[in-house]
């Protein structure tokens, strides 16, 4: 059992070394870069209450800590999470910077994974952890946790992977707006997949290209601001009322059409938006 003791300065030391690949682990796993911060931020903490002279190998410790957090709160949520960076208007070179930190048409195909699933994939398939050492984190034997990854690998291959260009990513959007406030049902569904999913933290969900460019076009506000946007990577916008943030728009698109739409009009994680 690993003693309560606070460690010394060389402890803070030693774990801002580590801290850039706990970092990455996180945010790949959790697919945000603010929830990743807060998993890494607590791993610290419970380091600080031990004893690294009681920790044989304290990378591997680290990455089996953060991993269960991220696994705790991946089992907790009920949507994925969204991480906006606003952008000012016609100014790709910061919307393609911002996109590289953020990262990821990966994570647009790892949530359709269970949470064991997507811990296994990342663990052993990006940071090449044994699955001996993942196993004790998901609660599975080593052979089992081998079948996640390995069917976790089977569906990322079979997940078309979404366009990482964010400029073809952002004429599509463009495209879907300008559609939807003029009214154009057959420009609309144009833009979009024939097997769109729209979806929102409410629950609301619409499948298919007509019943979206419907819904589109019945909830169309042309008195609304479109703010441009980079969420989780991708292309996205920020719809603003009255000077507020009203919903956030996450957009995937998948050889120049839209094939998945996710709307977050959670006040709470709205008034996390500042605007520059």
């Amino acid at each position: 059992m690993v003693a309560e003791e606070v460690p010394g300065e060389g402890s803070g030391q030693v774990f801002e070394q580590h801290r850039p690949r706990l970092l990455a682990m996180a945010h790949r796993m959790l697919g945000s870069r603010a929830e990743a911060e807060d998993a890494v931020q607590e791993t610290w903490l419970r380091l600080s209450r031990s004893s690294t002279a009681e920790i044989e190998n304290l990378g591997g410790w680290l990455t089996t800590v953060v991993a269960r957090i991220c696994l705790n709160m991946l089992r907790s949520r009920r949507h994925e999470p969204f991480d906006v960076e606003l952008v000012a208007p016609d100014d790709p070179e910061q919307e393609a910077v911002l996109a590289d930190e953020v990262g990821l048409a990966m994570l647009v195909v790892l949530e359709a994974l269970t949470p064991a699933e997507r811990l296994a994939f990342v663990l052993h398939d990006m940071f090449a952890v044994p699955f001996e050492d993942i196993a004790g984190i998901v609660g599975r034997t080593p052979i089992a946790t081998r079948q996640l990854a390995s069917r976790a690998r089977r569906r990322v291959q079979e997940t078309p992977v979404p366009t990482s260009d964010l400029a073809v990513q952002r004429v599509a959007v463009d495209a879907f707006f300008a559609a939807a406030r003029e009214g154009d049902f057959e420009r609309l569904v144009a833009v979009l997949d024939p097997d769109i999913v729209l979806r929102s933290n409410v629950d609301a969900v619409a499948h298919g290209a007509a019943a979206v460019a419907r819904n589109a076009i019945m909830f169309a506000d042309p008195s609304a601001q479109l703010r441009p946007a980079v969420v989780n990577g991708g292309a996205g916008v920020v719809v603003v009322r009255d000077g507020k943030p009203f919903s956030v728009m996450r957009f995937t698109v998948v050889d120049g059409r839209i094939t998945a739409i996710d709307v977050e009009t959670s006040a709470e994680r709205l008034r996390q938006i500042v605007f520059p």
